[in-house]
């Protein structure tokens, strides 16, 4: 049983370090995570839950991750038929992973989300991959910060920001809103950083599942006893909806996991500048009131230049080699 694992497991790694595929597995799982800005949306208009109740809000991102786990459980034990059990010494790790990349991510982002503006919430979501990169730098001696890098990320950073231009922006700052965004941030690099040297023991798939699971429990024993009668209804739509929420968070953390265990985090994580782009443009969809614009477009152009530049490399000359 462990021989064909490991078999499949070498037929699935031809794929996770093929330039071409890590792009199209980086940039899938982008779109996923952004579309989860319309679907939360829609969810809570849906299950009837107040901006301000936040033990629903987080019970809601609890269950979300727990079927999530669940989805991934049984495609560890039927789709790849491995075993999910790790090692005891290795729980503490996880329970800290889960900790950051689940409990306290979206502690923090929830939170800040309803004591700031939406542009302002978008933008600095995208501060976990700047600081992806910049910790990158200080922990992985093959993945250093270059002219090059900065100015890819300065360029992706650039149409995040164009793609709010025109809603209303202020310079005010809140530490319960647009600080909580920053450590949402900060918290979720630094779990990208311990994920990956996780991915080197645990495989990426079984690393996901317990850290859903352990981080989702944890946001449910805080969000529960503050619950209140009747806060969350859920009719067929909303159970839809979050039957998909958690397939999108089972799918998008395995595969991004899958593809940090063989690549730099530091070059795969500017992808994530197209999920704030994707999210924008799937609410534009979607959401009733939301339009696609010309600066969004832009943006675009400017996150794809950042890519592009982040990810290219100079030709050795044949005579050097």
């Amino acid at each position: 049983m462990h021989s064909i694992s490991r078999k499949r497991e070498q037929g699935l790694g031809h794929y996770l370090i093929n330039k071409y595929w890590v792009i199209a597995i980086a940039l899938f799982c982008a779109v996923l995570w952004g579309s989860a800005f319309p679907v939360l949306k829609v969810s809570y208009a849906e299950l009837g839950i107040a901006s301000d109740d936040r033990y629903a809000i987080i019970v809601l991102a609890g269950i979300r991750f727990f079927l999530a786990s669940l989805i991934i459980f049984c495609l560890i034990v039927v789709g790849i038929r491995q075993s999910p059990k790790v090692k005891s010494q290795m729980l503490p790790h996880l329970f800290l992973l889960g900790l950051l990349q689940i409990s306290l991510q979206y502690f923090f982002f929830y939170n800040g989300l309803a004591h700031t503006s939406g542009m302002k919430g978008a933008i600095l979501s995208s501060a976990g991959t700047f600081f992806v990169v910049v910790l990158a730098h200080f922990v992985y001696v093959d993945d250093r910060l270059d002219w090059r890098k900065l100015f890819g990320l300065v360029a992706g950073f650039a149409g995040i920001i164009m793609i709010n231009a025109g809603a209303r922006f202020t310079l005010d700052f809140s530490w319960r809103g647009e600080g909580f965004m920053i450590l949402s941030g900060l918290v979720s690099a630094i779990g990208t950083i311990f994920a990956k040297r996780l991915s080197n023991v645990v495989h990426p798939f079984v690393l996901t599942a317990w850290q859903m699971l352990l981080g989702s429990l944890l946001l449910i024993a805080v969000g529960l006893p503050g619950l209140t009668p009747h806060a969350m209804v859920f009719t067929n739509k909303a159970l839809l909806l979050l039957f998909y929420s958690a397939f999108l968070s089972a799918t998008a953390f395995s595969l991004w996991y899958a593809i940090l265990k063989y690549n730099k985090a530091g070059e795969i994580s500017v992808y994530k500048f197209m999920t704030p782009v994707s999210g924008a443009m799937l609410s534009a969809l979607f959401i009733p009131g939301e339009r696609l614009t010309l600066n969004m477009f832009m943006a675009l152009a400017l996150v794809a230049l950042g890519v592009i530049i982040v990810n290219y490399k100079t030709r050795v000359p044949k005579e050097e080699l």
